[in-house]
């Protein structure tokens, strides 16, 4: 037995010494990395793209005519660069589009103060009214019962005050070099689709209690008093929305996380009586979506002081006017475009963002960043092919997504038509660590060899996460190396979430995000109404770019596809 395991030892160290002498080094072309990088550091297009983009064609909702619209500047902008194969991908599910034509609020008593506020997306429209305001503080559903009667024909405030705290630090930052070295020697984080927990299917009083405590476990220093403030924010919203709907109320109004004045703003809530799955939820846009009343976002400080003015028992009157248009329920879809590869051409490399943004700001970090990435990205690659004659072997194939806001639809949607599909399964049991589903594969699926996704803002970008894929990272590191910029070094097994490169990584493709510093993006921008191109740093988004077109480039002439990690959950069939 002891003779058989040595024998075994020294084969294994035989093929381990027979890897390291014979692997052949990555292959980097440094002569088109210098024409990459004096292309798009030298001669930029971006920030006129991104003026474009945000200026004149934002916002764009999914499903919107606004939507349409934007693709079309992005379809006949790629053409005239020479890049004529684009196509609309067309997917399900139906959604209504939304466009906010007129809005004002203003309080006209005791004290006149126009409000910074916006309506959320999908909201219902409300002829001009001045009305008086109440303010529904029940936090529990057995609280709303004292109410009963008191709402009809009033504008309702019904959410907590927030705290404002002034400033004292930088509310932008770039990553210090001791995160990205702690990112660069982390182990792969417990759990790659989220938290490791029990199956929170359902939101209600127990067991937030249970996810606040996984919370806290994995995440030191979380702030779960502001965490539990917003779950309790979720289970009881949705509840006072439909009493307040029942007992005749004009709308609703809510304050909005942020201060100075800077509101995050997204879709309008749906009433509900009692409990559903996480799964079974509809969205707002959802054709099958039940009645809704008006409902507007409101900043902390004029809402703390409608709040602070009823407590002293003045009276509060508001008025407000809204008009919105909606259009019948349609598909939504995605945007596509390639540069034809070579020898290679029925292989593909891909990168993407999503297309789609919120309203209340002109998506400028979320993610106009991420489309103008990718257009001048193609843009880069298709002037040195001209110039220079310098092709990718592979077909390089860009996908600027519809409805990533409402759930990832478009890329999912798009890779479940085009490359795997994975059977359906409880969203909150993804979620949070529980079975994926089985993956079907098609035939497109062994073409692809990685996609590549911008989504983080207008950070500089700092390296990549290899979302578990170790096999990918001496690529990365070569890669990263030869393109020369010590900035951009860090390379992690970490996961990260929350955008498209989800889909592609959820039935086992390679599917990457970039590491970009946050600088406000959390604190400012991402959907919020500062979302605009003023907030957009230059020269961070032209090494951007420049970058996507160099890691589309040489991933599209390497001799082998990109390497893939171990078979995603289910055996795949």
């Amino acid at each position: 037995m002891k003779r058989a395991v040595r024998i075994a030892a020294i084969c294994l160290l035989g093929v381990v010494l027979t890897r390291c002498v014979f692997a052949q080094p990555e292959k980097v072309d440094t002569a088109v990395v210098a024409k990459i990088k004096f292309e798009g550091i030298r001669h930029s297009q971006i920030m006129d793209l991104l003026s474009s983009l945000c200026d004149v064609y934002s916002p764009r909702l999914a499903w919107s005519p606004e939507y349409r619209r934007g693709a079309e500047w992005v379809t006949k902008k790629l053409g005239e660069w020479g890049i004529s194969n684009v196509t609309y991908d067309y997917w399900a599910p139906l959604g209504k589009g939304w466009t906010l034509r007129n809005f004002s609020a203003m309080v006209t008593s005791p004290v006149p103060y126009p409000l910074i506020a916006y309506p959320a997306a999908w909201s219902p429209g409300l002829k001009e009214r001045e009305a008086e305001v109440l303010y529904l503080d029940a936090t529990k559903a057995d609280e709303l019962e004292k109410y009963k009667g008191k709402l009809k024909g009033k504008f309702v405030l019904v959410s907590e005050p927030i705290e404002v705290k002034a400033h004292f630090e930088p509310q932008a930052s770039r990553f210090a070099d001791s995160v990205l070295l702690r990112m660069a020697n982390a182990d792969m984080q417990q759990g790659r689709r989220g938290l490791r927990g029990p199956g929170f299917n359902r939101l209600n009083a127990q067991n937030i209690d249970s996810m606040m405590s996984v919370m806290a476990s994995q995440f030191p220093g979380v702030d779960t008093a502001a965490m539990r403030r917003r779950f309790n924010a979720g289970v009881m919203g949705p509840l006072k929305l439909a009493f307040a709907q029942q007992e005749g109320a004009l709308a609703i109004l809510s304050a909005g996380q942020g201060d100075d004045g800077t509101v995050l703003v997204q879709s309008a809530l749906l009433p509900r009586t009692g409990e559903a799955p996480v799964a079974q939820r509809l969205g707002a846009y959802d054709p099958k979506a039940p009645e809704t009343i008006p409902q507007v976002v409101v900043a902390a400080e004029h809402y703390n002081r409608m709040i602070r003015m009823l407590k002293k028992g003045e009276k509060v009157n508001l008025a407000m006017g809204l008009q919105v248009a909606t259009t019948k329920p349609d598909s939504g879809f995605n945007i596509i475009a390639e540069i034809p590869g070579t020898d290679l051409k029925d292989e593909v490399v891909m990168s993407g963002g999503h297309f789609d943004t919120w309203h209340a700001g002109t998506g400028a970090t979320d993610n106009n960043t991420g489309t103008a990435t990718c257009m001048e990205a193609m843009r880069i690659l298709r002037v040195i092919g001209e110039k220079y004659g310098i092709r990718p072997r592979r077909t390089i194939r860009m996908g600027l997504w519809g409805a990533e806001e409402e759930g990832l639809i478009g890329s999912r949607e798009y890779v479940s038509q085009v490359f795997a599909k994975r059977d359906s399964v409880s969203g909150a049991s993804a979620m949070f660590g529980g079975p994926a589903g089985e993956i079907t594969k098609l035939p497109e699926y062994d073409h692809l060899s990685v996609y590549f996704n911008h989504d983080n803002g207008s950070g500089r970008v700092r390296g990549i996460y290899l979302q578990g894929n170790e096999a990918a990272r001496s690529i990365f590191r070569a890669w990263l190396t030869a393109f020369g910029d010590p900035t951009a070094q860090t390379i992690t097994i970490q996961n990260t979430t929350g955008t498209d490169h989800q889909s592609f990584d959820g039935v086992g493709l390679p599917g990457f995000q970039f590491i970009q510093d946050p600088l406000e993006y959390d604190s400012r921008t991402h959907h919020y109404n500062m979302d605009v191109y003023d907030r957009i740093q230059e020269e961070d988004m032209k090494q951007a770019a420049a970058i996507m077109a160099f890691f589309a480039y040489t991933a599209a002439t390497r001799d082998a596809k990109f390497p893939r990690k171990l078979p995603a959950s289910g055996t795949g069939r």
